[in-house]
């Protein structure tokens, strides 16, 4: 058997650097070296490389390749688990593309479609049996009314960037007074923000793969944070919040979710393994639509890893199949 190389692709431009240095340890520590030499080359805004015991050897962004001990090593495979900007939201999906290295996330489209909280939730109504919150985008170069906010929609409101992950930047506001805090702390994220409606109920998180060509739907998490909502401190720091996986839910209602988020895998386009965020409403359990997230974190800690070993799947079985049906 010939084994491949696979870089694997980590760091990135945004807060979410060390959360996506903690899913290539174990990505790495999961893939089978009788199958796979992984290569872990890290990505920031000055410098693309691949450390050697102290050495730093920079990427040949020409090819996409790097010289290791004087020998010249492409890779056959990336495998990406850059969180936010530039390996959630197409832009090394296009790069990749160019050089014609499969990788195993969804294409450059898709990526930078679902990485748009606004553009993602237009595209997936309509879906039966799917909500959406109410909610209302800004753009960091117009005025903003607080007035016509507070008027529109109906508080407590949510406030995040619209391109932004592991919920940095979030506020969640009961008044007209906490908007422009709320506001300003969101652009310093992006350019584009959403107001959104809360919406009261339980908050469940639940990943999808294509895996043997067919669409699979993992078991679901339910996340019960200590915190008002579950932001950055309540997903990265222990203790905060208690993941349930599988979730108490009745057969009936977790097929219908599977339905739904089948749904949403191919409505979007998506490619690989993605984790779809929602909430089932107070009292009537209706669902309502988050967003989606497609390069969830995978440190041992993660989602994804819990759901799968939930689903009687072995992680090196799960990443080794994202590599070969993609490549």
């Amino acid at each position: 058997m010939t084994i491949k190389n696979i870089a694997l692709l980590a760091g990135g431009f945004t807060g979410e650097y060390e959360v996506s240095l903690n899913s290539a340890q174990n990505i790495a520590a999961n893939l089978a070296a009788d199958k796979y030499k992984v290569y872990t080359i890290l990505i920031n805004k000055d410098r693309w490389f691949y450390e050697e015991g102290s050495d730093r050897i920079d990427v040949d962004k020409n090819d996409f390749s790097i010289i290791v001990n004087g020998d010249k090593v492409k890779f056959d495979f990336a495998f990406i688990t850059i969180h936010g900007t530039p390996g959630e939201d197409g832009k090394m999906q296009g790069y990749l593309d160019l050089l014609n290295i499969p990788y195993n996330t969804c294409d450059a489209t898709t990526s930078a479609i679902s990485m748009n909280k606004a553009y993602t939730k237009t595209i997936v109504q309509g879906i039966h049996g799917l909500n959406t919150a109410k909610s209302i985008r800004l753009f960091k170069k117009d005025g903003h009314d607080i007035g016509t906010i507070a008027s529109t929609l109906k508080f407590p409101l949510f406030i995040k960037p619209n391109n932004g992950g592991s919920s940095v930047g979030m506020s969640k506001v009961y008044s007209a007074a906490e908007l422009p805090d709320a506001i300003n702390k969101a652009f310093k994220e992006d350019d584009q923000i959403l107001v959104e409606e809360f919406i009261k109920g339980r908050e469940f998180s639940r990943g999808v793969a294509r895996l043997h060509g067919k669409v699979t739907v993992l078991p679901t998490t339910e996340i019960k944070s200590s915190k008002d909502f579950f932001d950055y401190e309540a997903k990265y720091t222990s203790g905060v919040s208690e993941e349930i996986t599988p979730a108490d839910l009745d057969s009936r209602k977790d097929a219908e979710i599977a339905e739904i988020l089948t749904e949403v895998y191919l409505r979007l386009n998506c490619k690989g393994m993605v984790r779809i965020d929602f909430i089932l409403l107070e009292g009537t359990l209706d669902f309502y639509f988050i967003e989606i997230n497609t390069t969830p974190g995978q440190s041992s800690a993660s989602l994804i890893p819990q759901q799968v070993t939930a689903a009687g799947m072995k992680l090196p079985d799960f990443y080794s199949e994202l590599i070969e049906s993609n490549m």
